[in-house]
């Protein structure tokens, strides 16, 4: 069975990422153990940068509300920092609502049914057992209800979790963290309702996380401080979970009818390398925090968005050279930041009568406004500046080009609206540069290059803005055939030289 990317695991990182490669056209195939999406209450939070990054690729129609392009000021959603309420996520009022609510399994199933329609071929029912490469290739041994099959692809993506059969096999090692707290969580049915009510609740044994969830049950999460459960990986059972709660409560809560009982820890791990030669990893697969902050869901995805594109255009022929190593080095620091704010935040939680002054220090900056801006730009990804790949970086180069109303010669469109074809976008504002900038883009077939009338957010010549929504390039730094031939490579005819901007 030959594919150009074969993606093991295909929950909601490895669906989306065949998505994007499927549309692109390319040949893919997704292997994943479980027959059918799971309705396990898994991650429910899309943080600002994950959901912006989606929008502009034309996903999660009818989950949400865009914003007018242009509109002034910015909008909030209220947050928590280590259980401690106050932080307030925003975003620009022309974007998304900064925090998107949403099971899972529904983006699961959403990323699924996109992807077969782009034609991914999904195995269900099927699992990775051997992952072999060569400098060709990769060769991917397969069991499933009709026996074993051999794919072979030209790349191969792991993204099957934090226990990756493809990490293991490939050979990747990573820095770990050991867990040090031991949590708890699960659907109850509690006899008195009122014995336990929605929110986030702190004694001095630990904290328990109480929310309703669908047909009348209430959903648990318990965190004990004292140190690593012995058997964390055994499954747990009601009368665990009963015990753990009366403990940190003080008080026994009498509970019934058990759902999707499990354990977790503050196990923190980070691969030392997403890529091993034509094995990438993406989500869990490469990194692993603990679930404070909901950053997990988004972070994975995150990967995906930036792996998509450039997995494509290496796969066909259209990438700049060393693309697609620009993916390790622009999401493992984030992913490593992520860890960070995680461990720092169990910190804060740890229920130490030492660590009250500290706590109500935070509550203090949360309230004040200014530490919240820059916790939640943390949180929600939005503080992400990627590195420069010019040698001579303009100011604008890396950082992300929020949603602005543009006048081009076809009429009113914006920013969201021109990257869901998935193209890197060139946009000339007024005549900069004639005819030079025009050739740059007749160079370069995958390049849509659009004419807008100047707008006073962006006060600059052109841009060069990658599919995920980076900015690649502005005046004031190298030239702009340095940025076009790092990404897109030499173009597409031989001998005629790319035009450039001046720097000044």
């Amino acid at each position: 069975m030959q594919s150009q990317v074969i993606v093991i695991g295909g929950g909601p990182v490895g669906m989306f990422l065949a998505c994007e490669l499927a549309e692109y056209g390319v040949r893919t195939l997704v292997v994943e153990a479980e027959n059918a999406v799971s309705g396990r209450p898994k991650a429910t939070t899309l943080h600002a940068r994950t959901v912006q990054c989606l929008v502009r690729r034309g996903h999660l129609g009818g989950l949400l509300d865009v914003g007018a392009p242009g509109a002034a000021g910015r909008v909030s959603s209220p947050f928590h920092f280590a259980g401690i309420p106050g932080l307030a996520v925003s975003a620009p009022a022309s974007e998304p609502e900064p925090i998107l609510k949403c099971p899972q399994d529904e983006l699961e199933r959403s990323f699924e049914r996109r992807a077969r329609a782009a034609g991914a071929r999904i195995l269900r029912g099927h699992r990775a057992v051997e992952v072999r490469q060569d400098t060709t290739g990769v060769q991917v041994t397969v069991d499933g209800p009709g026996g074993r099959t051999h794919c072979t692809a030209d790349y191969l993506v792991g993204a099957d979790g934090a226990r990756s059969t493809v990490r293991e096999q490939a050979g990747i090692t990573s820095r770990t963290y050991p867990a040090t707290v031991s949590a708890m969580a699960g659907d109850v049915r509690l006899d008195d309702p009122d014995a336990l009510r929605p929110g986030w609740h702190r004694t001095p044994r630990g904290w328990i996380v109480a929310k309703d969830a669908p047909g009348g049950v209430t959903r648990l999460r318990t965190l004990n401080c004292e140190g690593a459960h012995g058997a964390r990986h055994q499954p747990l059972t009601l009368g665990e979970l009963r015990r753990e709660v009366a403990y940190i409560a003080g008080r026994d809560i009498a509970m019934t009818s058990p759902r999707w009982l499990s354990r977790f820890s503050d196990f923190s791990r980070l691969a030392d390398s997403y890529r091993a030669g034509r094995i990438l990893l993406a989500g869990d697969a490469a990194h692993l925090h603990f679930p404070i902050g909901g950053q997990g869901l988004s972070t994975g995805l995150l990967d995906a968005v930036g792996l998509g594109w450039k997995l494509a255009f290496t796969v066909l022929g259209t990438a700049g050279e060393g693309l697609l190593d620009t993916y390790d080095r622009e999401r493992r620091p984030a992913a490593q930041r992520v860890i960070d704010n995680t461990r720092a935040q169990l910190a804060v939680m740890r229920p130490d009568p030492g660590l009250d002054p500290l706590r109500a220090l935070f509550a203090e900056l949360l309230a004040g406004g200014g530490e919240s801006a820059l916790l939640g730009a943390m949180i929600s990804a939005q503080d992400t500046v990627l590195p420069a790949r010019t040698a001579a970086a303009s100011p604008w180069e890396g950082r992300f080009l929020y949603n602005v109303a543009l006048t081009t010669r076809e009429g009113r469109t914006d920013v969201i609206g021109l990257l869901r074809a998935g193209r890197p976008l060139l946009l000339l504002f007024g005549e900069p540069g004639g005819s030079r900038l025009e050739q740059a883009g007749e160079r370069y077939e995958q390049l849509r290059v659009v004419h807008a009338e100047p707008v006073p957010e962006l006060a600059c010549d052109a841009l060069l803005v990658r599919p995920d929504g980076y900015i690649a390039w502005a005046p004031g730094g190298e030239d702009l055939r340095s940025a076009l031939s790092a990404y897109l490579g030499g173009g597409t005819r031989d001998g005629d030289p790319v035009a450039s901007v001046s720097a000044g």
